[in-house]
This record gives C-alpha cells, structure tokens and sequence, in this order.
C-alpha cells in the first residue's frame, strides 16, 4: 500500500504542475490580447528598451571638429548617369525623340498581362511599328519613365535633357520655365487624370456631415482642427504631392499663397499631418495598415486599387493630371514634326480607348475649385515645405551608420560621402546625433542643434568612421532608441525619427524579434538605407512605423539621401 500511495501522490502533484504551467502560460500568453498599441507602449515599449540597453557595451567617442563644406549642392553632381534609368521604350530609328514620361503611364513589370502604368510605353511601341516618316525618312520615338522630380532635376540642371517631358501636371512645365529652362507647351492634354483625397467611407460621412464637402477646402478645414488624420506624398519628387502642397498653399490665400497668414494656417496646417510619404506606395501601405484616414492619390491609380474602392472614396482636387507634353529647348523642324505625330498617333480614339482601360479619362467634369494655382512658386512652395512640415515642432533625428568590417573599402566611403553631402539638407534648427556600431556600439556625437557647431562634429565623426567588426544593428537601434526616448522626455512635441545605413542584417548581440515590442511601442519611425543589403530586411524594420526603406545602390545612393533627407529632416 504505501509505495501505491507514493506513485498516487507523484501523479497528483504532477497534474498540479501540469494545470499550473498550462495555466500560466495561458495568462501569460493572453495578456496582451485586446490590449491597444498605446497600452502597449506605455506598459512595455520602455522597459523592454531598459532591459536590452543593459546588454549592450555602449562607447562615447571623443568629439572632434572638422571643416565643414558649406558650398551649395551640385544637384548635377549627385545625379547617377541617366543609363541608371533606362528607357521603357527604345528607339528603332537613327532619326528619333527621347520623351520623359511620368511613372503612372510609363513602367513596365516582368509581367505585362498585370502591368497598370504602361499606357504610354504602349503607344510609343506601336508608335514604332506604325511605319511613321518624316519626308519619307522612318522615325521613332524613345520613352523613359521617371518621377516627375527627378526629370526636373535632370533637365534644370542640364545634367540629361531629352527632346520632350510629359509629367502629370503643368505644375512642373510651370517650375522649369520659372527656372529659366526653354521650355513650350506642345499638347495640353495626353490623356485624362485626375489628383484626388481617398477617404475611408466612415471617415468621408463624417466629414461631410460636419462641414458639408469632402473637397480641398474642407479637408484642410478638417485636418487643422484636427478632425482628420492624413498623409501626402513628398512634394519634392511626387506630382500628387507638389499639387496638394501648392493647393493648399493657394486655399489659404488665393491672391498671396505665401502671405504672412498663408504660412501661419499652413503651419497650423501641418501640425496635424503625422509624416509625409516617401513614395506613393508607402502612402496606400500605410492607409491600409490603418495609421491613416485619408491619403493623396491618383484617379488613375485608384481605378486600378479594387483593394482599396471596396473600402475607400476619392474626391478630386487641385490642378487636372491631364500629362501635358513640353518640347525642351529648340528643336529641329523633325524632331519637332516627329512629337506633333506621336501626339497625335496617342490622341486617336482608338489610343484614348486603350487608355481607358488603363484607368485614364475619368473625372472630365471636374474643375480645379480654386482659381490663379501656378507652378511658377512651385520652388518657393517647396521652400516654405522644407522649413514648415513639421509646424512648430522641433525635428530630432539620430543616424546610426554601420562600420562593420563588410563596409570597409567603397560601401563606407559612399556612407560617408551621402552623410556629408545630404548634411547640407538639414536644416540648422533640427537637432542630429550620430551612433556607429559594427560588434560594439558607439556614440559618435550626442544630440545638439545643427548649428556650424554641431555639424563640425559631424563632420569630424563622419570622417573619423574605420570599419571593422560584426554587425550589431539592432543593439545600435536600442542605443539610438535610449536617446532619443531620453530627449522626448524632456520635449515631448518635438518630432523623432532615427536613420539606419548598413549593409546587411544583424550577425551580433539582439534580433529584429526581440526590438520589434520597443519598435512599435515609442513609435519613432526608422528609415533604412541598404547598401547591397537584404532590402526586404531593412523594408521589415521601416514598415513598424510607417518609415520609408532605401535601396542605395553605389550609382545614386548620394541623389537618394540627399533627397531623403530634403523631405524629413
């Protein structure tokens, strides 16, 4: 009997067990269901940062200043040969046109049959085949699809200009003549389109109800008082975004966009914008992911956006994207007779029928809302953007540079050559910090305002980086986290954001798993430039907080964080 007692009480005690484990586990793996992203941050974002810093070896390097460049950028200089961007469409004749065309009708994927924005890349093949002549001499034309932009920045500064730029709307034919570019309307509308503000339906109802419209001006009514959360693409490079910046501008002062009251409504204004997007699709991703209420788009693009008409509603706005066509510079007699016919040859109804079954020609009835919008104070627009977006809030950023001994040779030399360049984008009244990691984790300069002062620390940092060593990527974030989780503390408005440059993933100390709860928690956006480096890594990290990822390439990684930088800091 007593050894039968013993084996029954083992078998009790052990069920005890059993029940308590299954049971703890339970509470502790439900303890979070139906809890909030905010109750998480609050209860656990911090703590879990604490708890990985005290892990980390943490260096403070010795500051060290260094001469400062302060001559302008050459945005010639930063621009990669325009072979970077091949043409979509080829030429197939010796007497031809070169056009640059806006994206949304000129890229092409692997996969034709699913291909939406390729409309022009069509007309100029068939164009090609078509057996068109000038005096009885074949010609053709070639297309080559860039952001709107970027084709501005290669034409104003000579760097590469084709015969022809279609962009999406006449905001930057306007720009380029105010730049001084010999430049001449040739065909006011290619094909219809139409900028727009989608709406989720909910939020549509709403805001109807209360101010009796959805259109511009009672979107930039609702987001300043605060009854909209919203984003836009980066007016800099984005067609969409240059119009509702420029529109905006204009809804406050239709006479003066850029009166003393325009700019304090616009600031007023941007104090309710949470970021602005990097790249149209970080704009619907974010839509979709539930950070925004509304966003910029395109009617053209919405069309060809099931995912999002189930859910969303568009209402046009600003200036038409009806993709006007420039002749640049004096052309010849056939390179001018050559664009009159591709003009014509895209205007047919046949042309005009393909078109609209890529998504094009809708909203014909609609007329710009407001009157005198120009994009000849475009620039001065951009301007007023790169000094305003963040309102009145502060811009706190850390950069944490990777110098893992993978970097050694080119890669860090283009790092630091893009830090140096793209410092001349950040403006003197943000605050910037500096932390280098490859198996340890250094703070290569604190966060201080960049003045002459702090951007010669900068500058001696930058150029003091040697590479060696693992790669501890995510200890450099927690690191970077402390600081700029320390600095909120004390200025809870400002705006934080952190900028990761590396070349591969983490091969040292913690993981993407164990930060992605402190990630998401202090919700400061990370924006990732890979250089060779697994993007879909870096793209994991930057989507937590609606950040944009970079894919620096050695061609034109300068032009792209020059670029990033202009738009964020």
């Amino acid at each position: 009997m007593p050894p039968r007692s013993n084996k029954g009480l083992l078998i009790i005690i052990g069920l005890a067990v059993l029940v308590f484990g299954v049971t703890f586990l339970v509470v502790n793996g439900t303890r979070n269901v139906g809890m909030t992203a905010s109750q998480v941050t609050e209860e656990q974002a911090l703590s879990t940062m604490e708890r990985l810093y005290k892990r980390i070896r943490v260096n403070t390097l010795p500051p060290r200043k260094d001469q400062v460049e302060l001559n302008p950028v050459n945005v010639a200089d930063t621009l990669p040969e325009i072979s970077k961007y091949p043409a979509q469409v080829e030429n197939t004749t010796q007497d031809f046109i070169e056009i640059f065309s806006s994206t949304e009708k000129a890229t092409v994927s692997s996969n034709r049959s699913t291909d939406t924005d390729r409309w022009l890349v069509d007309m100029g093949e068939a164009f090609n085949r078509s057996g068109a002549n000038v005096n009885g001499t074949p010609v053709s034309v070639r297309v080559r699809g860039m952001a709107s932009g970027l084709a501005m920045d290669y034409i104003s500064s000579g760097k590469y200009v084709p015969d022809a730029f279609t962009p999406s709307n006449e905001l930057w034919g306007d720009a380029l003549e105010a730049n001084g570019v010999e430049i001449s309307l040739a065909e006011k509308r290619l094909t219809g389109n139409a900028a727009g503000i989608v709406l989720s339906k909910t939020k549509q109802k709403d805001i109807m109800d209360k101010y009796g419209s959805t259109g511009l001006n009672a979107i930039v009514q609702a987001v300043t008082a605060g009854d909209l959360i919203m984003g836009y693409t980066n007016p800099l490079s984005s067609s969409t975004g240059a119009n509702f910046l420029t529109s905006t501008l204009y809804s406050f002062d239709q006479t003066d966009p850029f009166s003393d009251e325009a700019v304090a409504a616009f600031e007023g204004f941007q104090e309710n914008i949470p970021f602005v997007a990097y790249t149209t699709l970080q704009m619907k991703d974010s839509a979709q992911s539930g950070a925004l209420e509304g966003f910029v788009f395109e009617a053209q693009q919405f069309a060809n956006s099931p995912d999002l008409r189930a859910d969303y509603e568009f209402t046009p706005f600003g200036v038409r994207h009806d993709s006007p066509v420039y002749a640049l510079g004096d052309l010849s007699p056939v390179k001018r007779e050559i664009l009159d016919q591709f003009i014509a040859y895209c205007k047919t109804a046949e042309s005009q029928q393909a078109a609209e079954k890529f998504g094009f020609n809708q909203y014909d009835d609609y007329v710009l809302e407001l009157t005198g919008v120009h994009g000849g104070s475009l620039s001065q627009a951009q301007k007023l953007w790169k000094e305003k977006k963040s309102g009145s809030r502060e811009i706190i950023a850390v950069f944490v540079a990777d110098i893992s001994g993978s970097m050694d040779g080119a890669r860090l030399n283009q790092l630091k050559q893009s830090l140096l360049i793209g410092a001349n984008m950040i403006s003197p009244e943000s605050s910037v910090g500096l932390v280098t990691f490859s198996d340890d984790v250094n703070i290569a300069l604190p966060i201080g305002k960049f003045d002459l002062n702090q951007r010669a620390l900068f500058t001696g940092a930058v150029r003091d980086m040697s590479a060696v060593g693992g790669t501890a990527m995510f200890d450099a974030i927690v690191v970077a986290e402390k600081i700029l989780s320390d600095a909120r503390a004390v200025n809870p408005n400002a705006k934080y954001m952190l900028f990761v440059l590396t070349d591969g993933e983490a091969n040292k100390g913690a993981s993407l798993k164990d930060t992605r709860e402190m990630i998401e928690g202090l919700k400061i956006p990370i924006y990732t430039i890979g250089y060779e480096a697994d993007i879909s890594a870096l793209q994991a990290v930057s989507s937590i907080n609606e950040a944009a990822s970079i894919n620096a390439d050695a061609e034109d990684v300068v032009y792209k964080i020059q670029n990033l930088f202009n738009a964020e800091i």
